[in-house]
């Protein structure tokens, strides 16, 4: 009764303004992609647990999707709002955190006994503070950089793996766990450090463009339709790499300099 009494004080004391505010609600078509890429990363922890891990990876690709589309509606549609901020993130936790490091330890480090559970917490635990870093810099950020690999790609890296083996190949996870585990600890790791991978967020799809570059963009969707696993797959192992690649070319510029100098 006494904890009423103080929460109605409370809301008595709150200026119009802080009240309409929470009297607003959210807002519905942003939160509708973010609840739909939500429900594919619930989807894919499902479908890991009965076994099907082609439509477990799958469905992590669809929420890749969804949780690209969200922002940029947010944001086309004039919808931001500090809930769907928070939301996206608690939904990308699931999505990209929770569903690869459960799906992938049901695949193929189950054998390994508790080096498998860990490689697997490894990751999950990367992708939690991967998402509070980049929710903490957020205001001071360089915009075209991403600090960490991000967590959809480090998604991509596992989940991207499995699909490929388990539908193109028909290999089972045990027979490669090692091959698994290593790659499992080298995305959790990744994300959480801080080598610079590039966002691709200056790109400005408004601005006019050569017509052989619809040519290739044509050209991609077909090569993608050819055999999607191995393609995306292929994709963000590049994605994770050059990452490190730019660092150590930065890094070797760097020295140069210094001997230059010296």
């Amino acid at each position: 009764m006494e904890e009423q009494e103080e929460h109605s004080q409370a809301y008595l004391n709150m200026s119009l303004k802080e009240r309409a505010s929470r009297r607003r609600g959210i807002y519905l078509l942003p939160n509708l992609f973010t609840t739909a890429a939500l429900f594919a990363g619930f989807f894919a922890i499902v479908q890991g647990m009965n076994g099907h891990f082609e439509m477990a990876a799958e469905a992590i690709f669809i929420a890749m999707i969804f949780d690209g589309l969200d922002g940029r509606v947010a944001r086309l549609t004039h919808t931001q709002s500090a809930f769907g901020a928070e939301y996206d993130s608690l939904s990308d936790m699931v999505s990209f955190g929770a569903a690869p490091s459960l799906v992938i330890y049901e695949w193929s480090l189950r054998g390994l006994g508790k080096l498998g559970w860990i490689a697997a917490f490894i990751y999950c635990a990367g992708a939690a503070l991967r998402l509070a870093r980049f929710n903490t810099q957020l205001g001071v950020a360089d915009k075209r950089w991403f600090t960490g690999l991000p967590s959809p790609a480090a998604a991509a890296l596992l989940s991207g793996m499995m699909w490929v083996m388990d539908a193109s190949y028909q290999v089972p996870g045990g027979k490669i766990a090692w091959l698994v585990w290593a790659l499992t600890v080298f995305a959790g790791l990744s994300m959480v450090s801080n080598v610079r991978f590039y966002s691709f967020k200056d790109l400005n799809l408004r601005r006019s463009v050569p017509f052989w570059a619809v040519l290739l963009i044509l050209l991609g969707f077909v090569v993608v339709s050819i055999d999607q696993a191995r393609v995306l797959w292929g994709f963000f192992l590049i994605y994770a790499v050059s990452g490190y690649v730019v660092s150590i070319k930065g890094w070797m510029s760097r020295q140069q300099q210094k001997q230059a100098n010296s």
